[in-house]
Parts: C-alpha cells; structure tokens; sequence
C-alpha cells in the first residue's frame, strides 16, 4: 500500500523512507533514487576488503621474495655460516659462483657451466643481479626490470641443475624431484606476478619511486 502525492510517491517501505528526490532539469518533476539493497551494499564492502586483504598478502610476498634474494648475496659475500662459510665468502677470496657451476653434473649445460665457474665476470654479474633484485623487491621499486632480471638468473639455475634429466653424467639417479617446476620457476613466478600487479605500493616505496620525473615517463622501469 503507498499513499500518492502529486507525482511523488512515497512507499510504506523502508527503503522507500530513505530514499532521496531531486528534481529533473527538463520536466520538474520528482525523481526517487532508491540506495543499494543490503546485500549489494554488503558486496561491495567485501570486494574492497578483499582488495585491501589481496594487497598485503602480495606485499608480504614481495619483502619475502626479496629477501632471498637479499639473503644470497649476503651469505656469501660474507660468509654468515650457513651455506658459505665466513672462510669462503666473497670478500675472503672465495668464489660465489664456483662451487655451485663446478658441480653441475646434469644436462646439456654443463660443459659451459664448468668453464664459466668461478670467472671474475660470472662472480660479479651473479651477486650484482643478486643484489640488485633483492634490495628493489623489498623496496618496491623498479619491478619490472627487478623480474627480468631475477627470472633470467632463475633460469640460468635451472638450465644448470636441469631437472628434466632423470640421470647424470655419469649415470647415476640425478634425484630430481620434479621435472619441470622446482623452486626456481616458482621464484620467477612471483616476481612475475609482483610485478604485474604493482605490489611495491603497498608496504613498499613504489608510489614514490612512479613519481620520479624519468620513471614517471618510462612505465617499463615501474
């Protein structure tokens, strides 16, 4: 049941009493604008919480992945104790490529992997990537260039440890535990998706960084 008023029509509903009028410029009449029903109002809350909640998730992410990165190049530039020893480290004379290169003994890389290991130039261009794509995740800065960079070295490793190969050089299991995905495609992976998503402006120094006059102009440095 409503009660009629002129062109206005007022409901016995709730909604209908909350409901706003504004005139039409061309007719002058009343027009009623009816707000969102409960559960559409109850949508949109949760889209943006989801939203709000899908941001931190992919920032923890990206200080996470950042910070292997970060670990690597520390550990072994000096020697922290866990996989390289303060006796081995970079800054002691040790090689960060070498022991890694020189025991690659499956796949069809491994011929290139042994002459290339422990180079000056392979030593130098691993621990700056190393470096570079760790301090620039967890930053949130630069992660397009930061992905393709890290997912090159990634799969550089990968090429060296091959896990496609079921056997080694010399014939033995080569103990692989997947064939395709291992943790270096998933590595890359993220970096990928951190990067698509522009992760480093939550928790992260990217919407600063986006300002900067030349990156500003050049979305591929974002």
């Amino acid at each position: 049941m409503s009660v009629h008023h002129g062109t206005h029509t007022v409901g016995l509903a709730a909604r209908t009493s909350t409901a706003r009028t504004t005139s039409a410029p061309a007719t002058g009449q009343l027009i009623t604008k009816v707000p969102g029903t409960a559960a559409e109002v109850s949508a949109q809350s949760s889209t943006r919480t989801t939203s709000t909640v899908a941001r931190r998730l992919l920032a923890g992410l990206r200080v996470a992945t950042g910070f292997i990165f970060l670990w690597a190049f520390l550990d072994k530039t000096f020697g922290l104790g866990y996989s390289t020893t303060a006796a081995k480290s970079w800054i002691n004379g040790g090689s960060p490529t070498k022991g890694f290169l020189a025991s690659a003994d499956v796949g069809p890389f491994t011929g290139i992997a042994h002459a290339i290991a422990g180079t000056w130039w392979a030593d130098w261009l691993f621990m700056l990537g190393m470096l570079a794509v760790g301090v620039a995740v967890m930053a949130g800065i630069a992660l397009r260039p930061a992905a393709v960079a890290g997912s090159l070295i990634m799969l550089m490793m990968w090429a060296t440890e091959f896990p496609i190969a079921r056997f080694t050089t010399t014939g033995d299991p080569s103990g692989s535990t997947n064939p395709i995905v291992d943790y270096h495609i998933i590595y890359a992976l993220a970096l990928i998706v951190l990067a698509a998503t522009s992760a480093g402006i939550t928790w992260g120094l990217g919407r600063y960084f986006n300002r900067l006059p030349y990156i500003r102009n050049h979305a591929w440095t974002h």
